[in-house]
Order: C-alpha cells, then structure tokens, then sequence
C-alpha cells in the first residue's frame, strides 16, 4: 500500500516563505516523477512543479523564479520550497507521485496526497 504524506501548509503573509514536504511510504515500487499541484476556490486542479526520476523539471510559468522544487531519493520526499509567496499562490497543494511496480515493468499509477492548505494574505 502506498501512501503520500504532506506537510508545511500554512497561512504566511505576501512576500513570505513556505516549505512543503511530501513523503511516499510503502514497498516494492520506484518513483518515476513526483510534483506538486494546486487548487483554488472555483478553479481547476493545476502543475505547480514536477521533478522526474531522470531530474527533469517543469514549473508553471506563475511560479518560475520563486518556487524550487527538489528530491531526497533516500528519504522518497520531495519538496516545495516557495518564496516571494503572493495572495494569487493560495489554495489547496496536493502532491502526486508516479509509481512504477517492481514486478511489473512499464506500468504506472498515480498516487496523491490528502492536500495541505497554503494561504497568502495581502
């Protein structure tokens, strides 16, 4: 069973830094990208940032510049590092991550956490 853990939510005022971590716990697979996504009140589900196995990154043009995202393989977390925060960044962040089995070769899932609040106020 696989299972994301967040944490580093909060409420910051414009200008201020967050750090969230996400942790996948389980067994008998490898991580093949992990990233972060978010969601504001009446808006869809977006990319934030996402890292690949092979480093690969992607940020949202919105975040470009302001927010880093890293990995520690050991430790199967990736992290958000957000500066400069803005009152546009908040919403709900979820992490995803991409699975590959073990056993079974060139099959994917994907797997999300429960989400943690980030609140930008002016």
């Amino acid at each position: 069973q696989v299972q994301l853990v967040e944490s580093g939510g909060g409420s910051v005022q414009a200008g201020g830094s967050l750090r969230l971590s996400c942790a996948a716990s389980g067994r008998g697979f490898s991580i093949n990208a992990m990233g972060w996504y978010r969601q504001a009140p009446g808006k869809q589900r977006e990319l934030v940032a996402l890292i690949t196995r092979g480093s690969s990154i992607n940020y949202a043009d919105s975040v470009q510049g302001r927010f880093t995202i890293s990995r520690d393989d050991a430790k199967n977390t990736v992290y958000l590092q957000m500066n400069s925060l803005k009152p546009e960044d908040t919403g709900v962040y979820y992490c995803k991550a991409t699975l590959e089995p073990s056993l079974v070769r060139g099959i994917e899932y994907d797997y999300w956490g429960q989400g943690t609040q980030v609140t930008v106020s002016s």
